[in-house]
This record gives structure tokens, C-alpha cells and sequence, in this order.
């Protein structure tokens, strides 16, 4: 299937682009990337979720002779990838341990008359001699290594079988490679490369921007309550991802939002595989559902929909939030991070960092992750900007996060500090006893709790020296005293100690800058979200088009009901809203749209147009 020259492979890619998938023109960075590939290049590729990595290897498995063969993690996952390519005229199949072998060998016989252009894997098949041997029966035009921050051992989402994918290169060493991730520090990427054997691989960096993500970060003060609120005043009837770190956690939260009037689901590695996979599966197939999960959910959900991302606990590094919080807005439009986090959080993650798995080293790397994470939260600069920079690249104050829109000023908290540290030296004293922030923000509130009383600590000089301070105040101030490394956690007790650092405080050599919390933003400024500037504007809908948006959402669903897919494998939304603005009243005017390709258009394209011929 390939051209003799790479002009003429170009020129047939974007043919394959407008044809296949219904765009006109490639997004910033694809293309390079595929004409690479397309010639016979090695590929590392790291661009953010929604920023259209799929193509990179989809296109060039179409334009190069033989099947891409695609490595991913994501079993439960490869029906709906398949269904989607299918979709749109791809001939894809997947081979994984959910078939059973009559299944199996109807793809195998596929793939072995070159009839499949994808092929989707799962690792550990490839250490099965009888996978090596099927795909030495056929053409292989690539090997696409979907997910490669896997490889990574101490990375967010390690796969022990993705180490073997080395020696892909010495087996087939001329079919090219491109290894795909949405997020990578230098370092990561470094790893990526070494342990990928990847090192000569052209590597290819896409911004990590995305503009129509709001990021927010708050002080969780009651975070039910605080959830609550986001999805009613701001996200009703929006499709949504929960994040908790527990297992409790999902099923409380889970079972609140369902008493709440709000669909959610519960997804966590304790449910039963038929559960979770059910759970998983109504998801991404209906519109405006909640799920409430553990991180074990999320990878590869290519659900363009999902309108916002919420975190009730703190994420352990700055890659598993971005991560995470990319999967909300893939369709580019307007959607939320919001992330609820307080003092709990920090002592909770140190403890777990102190009393984890892995050498001295390992738990130093944990706990530069967590300060990271804690820097973002606790910036009084833009979000945007701190999240840009923790992955090598600059921007400029967005106008579209927490603190752009709402500035938060600074104070000097050295007295403050002092007072802490000064509760914490004489509590110190008393070795055998374990006193939490709860306890020393009660001696400085003069507060006589029954605890204070059993220990004689209102006698304590600094007994009631706080009383400036409310409550939740010093519980801000105890939180930024630990994510600037001035107090720290005995990791059994939760105990809070002094650090190296303290006594400077303690002794009035060093000025302690904090945080003041502003007024939280309004949900109007969710509207601000801009859009990446290689990515048409997402059509704002005319109130005349709401309901023709509406009914074309409700046909789109019971045919993916029909069909047995998620209503995205029919049409993303941004394609329904531009649909619903320009009123096509011909398959020719149809075929215009963005996202509307030959195979599409053929196949729904007559039901479309009846359906809009209904609503008027």
C-alpha cells in the first residue's frame, strides 16, 4: 500500500484523513509524526490525552503494506477501540484472554491473509510463542506501543510485561516503532527510551496545554457537600469521573450521589470483574452518568464527553493528576479539574510514602513527587503555567484557572509558623505520647478538649496564643507548614515533628510566605475555556439548535443501543453541535461536517437527515 515517495505518502495520509476519519487537516505535530512513521521511522510520542496520538499510528497502519500492530494494557477496553475503528471503515480486530478460541481464530486467520490494517495485543500475549509465531505468518507495517509510561517502573501505572517489548526491534528489526504516551517528565521519557530500546528513536513533544480545561483546587472543608455542589450548580446531567484514593471511599461517595438525584456507578479492584466491567461499560455507553472510582479506572477510556474530572483526595504526582484529570474535554470543549484537598491528604501520603514499599531512594522519588503536587496546589500563580513548567515547557497565565480568575493573596505567616512550632518542641517533650495537628490547633485555641485536659497541656505557655486564627485557618496554615518541608509526619502516629528547617523559623532567620484562600470562582467562568489553536472552535449552540441538538443526541443513542456501542463510536458531540448549527439538508452538505467520513456518512447518513427533516 505504500507510495514510493514520502509527498506522495503524505498526500495519501491526509487523503486517509479526510476519507476515513472526515477532517480536513491534521493537528499541530501529527503530521511530521506520521510521514515519520509512514517512511520507516522510529517514534517516542508525548502528547496530551485528546490531542490525537491514535491517528499517528492509525494512518500510517492504513498507508504502509501489512497490519499495525498495537501493544496496549487495556483489554476491557479493545472491543470498543475495535467497534470505533470498524466504524469508520477500518478492517481492526484484537486477539486478548477475553475470547474464547473460536474468536480467536477467526482474527488469527483475518491477520494472516492480510485483511486486518490493525491488530490490538495485549503485552503479555507476546510472550506466547504462538503470538510470535502468528505474526511472523503475516505483513506487520508497525508496532504502535500504546500507554508507554507503563514501561516505567516507578512510573504511576507500571506493567511488569511491558519490559519485554525490548526486544521487539532484535526480532522484527525492520518494522518501525512508535511508542505513545500522554504524559512524561524528561526523566520519564528517558526511561521510556532506554528500556523501550528506543534511544535512536525520534522523539516528538506536543504541548502539554489544554486550554479548555479549567483547573481548580480547593480546601476540602466537607468534601460530599463540596462535590455535591460542583455537579449541581455547574455539571447537571454531565458525564463525570470521581476520584477517590479508597475503596470505602468510591462506595460512600457512590451511594451519596445516587441518594443525591445523581446517576453514579462505583468502579474499584474490590468489586467482582463482571461488576466493574458492567459499571465500566454503562459509562461509556450512556450520556450523563457519574462514575466514582479508584485511579485502577481511567486509562485508555476514550470517551470524548466526559465534562469534568473531580478528585476528593490528593493525587500522589503531578503525572497522575494531569493524567487523570485528561480525560475530561477530549472533544475540546469547556470542562473541569477540580480537585478538593486539606490537611488529612498530606500527613495520610507522607505516612504512606515513609512506610511504602521500595529502598531509601524510591521513597525519596515518591516524596519529590508529592512536593510537586503539593507546589501546584499551594501556588499563588497560575495553575496553567506551575503544570506547564513541572513538564519542561513554558506558557502564560491562562485566564481560565482557580487562581487567574480569582487571585489569592500572600501573608506573612512567620508568626504563625512560630506558634506551631513552638506547640510541636513542647509536645516533643513527651515522647511517648502521639499528638496530631487536631491537638496542637486545639492548644492554640485555648480549646480544653478532653485530651488537653488528660495531659495538663492548657498549662502549656502557648495555650491559647492562636485565638487571631480560626479554626480552618490553622488548619491551612499546619497543611502549608508540611508542603514547604517545615513540619513533617511521624509515619506510624501521624505525629507532627520539626525538621532540619524549623529551628530558622523558630529563631526569626527565616520569613514563612503562605497562601490566603480567595473567594472561589462562580461556574460563568468555565465559559472562558479557550481552544487549542490547531482545533476549529467548538460551535456554540444557538438556543433554536438546543433541541436539534438534543434530538440528535437522543437518535445517536438508540443507535448505539442498537448496535451495542458507545454513542461516541457513532458521533462525537462536537460533530452533533456543528450538525445542529448548519442544518445539512443533503448527504453532500453533510459530508462537510468535521468528523463525518465516508463510512460514516454512508452509514448514517440518511437517518441524520431524517432526523433533522423531523424537527423542523
Amino acid at each position: 500500500m505504500a507510495s514510493p515517495d514520502s509527498g506522495t505518502e503524505v498526500s495519501e495520509a491526509l487523503e486517509t484523513l479526510r476519507r476515513v476519519f472526515g477532517y480536513d487537516t491534521f493537528r499541530d505535530g501529527q503530521q511530521e509524526i506520521i510521514e515519520h512513521v509512514v517512511d520507516g521511522g522510529d517514534a517516542l510520542v508525548l502528547m496530551p490525552t485528546g490531542g490525537g496520538k491514535s491517528l499517528c499510528y492509525q494512518i500510517p497502519a492504513q498507508v504502509r503494506k501489512g497490519t499495525g500492530i498495537v501493544i496496549s494494557p487495556l483489554i476491557a477496553l479493545m472491543q470498543d477501540q475495535v467497534d470505533a475503528l470498524r466504524a469508520l471503515g477500518v478492517q481492526a480486530g484484537f486477539l486478548n484472554s477475553a475470547q474464547d478460541f473460536d474468536e480467536r481464530r477467526v482474527v488469527e486467520a483475518q491477520y494472516a491473509a492480510g485483511e486486518l490494517d490493525l491488530l490490538y495485543l495485549a503485552p503479555e500475549r507476546l510472550r506466547l510463542s504462538s503470538t510470535v509465531e502468528l505474526l511472523d505468518r503475516g505483513t506487520i507495517a508497525l508496532f504502535a506501543i500504546d500507554e508507554a509510561h507503563c514501561v516505567s517502573q516507578w512510573g504511576h501505572d507500571f506493567r511488569p510485561d511491558y519490559l519485554t517489548l525490548s526486544g521487539l526491534h532484535e526480532r522484527w528489526p525492520d518494522v518501525p516503532r512508535i511508542a505513545l504516551t500522554a504524559t512524561a517528565t524528561e526523566a520519564t521519557r528517558a526511561e521510556i527510551a532506554s528500556r523501550l530500546n528506543l534511544e535512536g528513536a525520534k522523539q516528538y513533544v506536543a504541548s502539554f496545554d489544554r486550554p479548555n480545561i479549567q483547573y481548580r483546587i480547593e480546601p476540602k472543608t466537607d468534601a460530599k457537600r463540596q462535590l455535591l455542589r460542583l455537579l449541581q450548580n455547574e455539571h447537571a446531567g454531565d458525564a463525570g469521573i470521581v476520584y477517590c484514593l479508597s475503596r470505602n471511599s468510591v462506595e460512600k461517595h457512590a451511594g451519596f450521589l445516587t441518594q443525591n438525584g445523581i446517576e453514579a456507578l462505583p468502579y474499584h479492584a474490590g468489586l467482582d470483574a463482571g461488576t466493574r466491567a458492567a459499571n465500566q461499560s454503562r459509562f461509556l455507553r450512556e450520556d450523563g452518568l457519574v462514575i466514582v472510582a479508584t485511579i485502577a479506572f481511567g486509562m485508555g477510556i476514550d470517551k470524548p464527553d466526559v465534562r469534568f474530572v473531580a478528585h476528593l483526595d490528593l493525587p500522589k504526582s503531578v503525572e497522575g493528576y494531569y493524567q487523570e484529570t485528561g480525560r475530561a474535554g477530549r472533544d475540546g470543549l469547556p470542562s473541569t479539574a477540580w480537585l478538593a484537598y486539606g490537611l488529612q491528604d498530606v500527613v495520610n501520603l507522607r505516612k504512606m510514602i515513609d512506610s511504602g514499599e521500595g529502598d531509601a531512594a524510591h521513597r525519596r522519588r515518591q516524596a519529590v513527587h508529592l512536593d510537586s503536587m503539593l507546589a501546584l496546589c499551594e501556588t499563588v500563580g497560575c495553575r496553567r503555567v506551575q503544570l506547564l513548567d513541572y513538564f519542561g515547557q513554558s506558557g502564560e497565565p491562562c485566564g481560565n484557572c482557580d487562581t487567574c480568575l480569582s487571585p489569592p493573596e500572600t501573608w506573612d505567616a512567620t508568626v504563625a509558623a512560630q506558634k506551631v512550632l513552638s506547640v510541636i518542641v513542647r509536645l516533643d517533650r513527651e515522647r511517648r505520647q502521639k499528638f496530631g495537628a487536631g491537638h496542637i490547633i486545639d492548644i492554640l485555641l485555648g480549646k480544653k478538649s478532653a485530651k488537653v485536659i488528660q495531659f495538663d497541656h492548657d498549662s502549656l505557655k502557648p495555650f491559647g496564643v492562636g485565638t487571631e486564627l480560626r479554626e480552618a485557618e490553622w488548619r491551612a496554615v499546619v497543611r502549608q507548614l508540611l508542603a514547604q518541608g517545615l513540619v513533617t509526619v511521624e509515619s506510624d502516629h501521624g505525629t507532627l515533628l520539626q525538621t532540619d528547617a524549623s529551628g530558622d523559623v523558630l529563631r526569626g532567620r527565616r520569613t514563612v510566605m503562605m497562601r490566603r484562600e480567595p473567594d472561589r470562582p462562580t461556574a460563568k467562568a468555565a465559559k472562558t475555556a479557550k481552544t487549542p489553536k490547531d482545533r476549529k472552535a467548538p460551535v456554540e449552540l444557538a438556543p433554536e439548535a438546543m433541541p436539534v441538538f438534543e434530538r440528535l443526541r437522543a437518535w445517536r443513542a438508540a443507535t448505539a443501543r442498537e448496535q451495542g456501542v458507545p454513542a461516541y463510536v457513532i458521533f462525537h458531540d462536537a460533530t452533533l453541535r456543528e450538525i445542529a448549527t448548519a442544518l445539512p439538508s443533503s448527504l453532500a452538505e453533510l459530508g462537510k461536517v468535521s468528523g463525518v467520513g465516508e463510512n460514516k456518512l454512508a452509514k448514517y447518513g440518511d437517518q441524520v437527515l431524517e432526523t433533522l427533516a423531523a424537527t423542523d
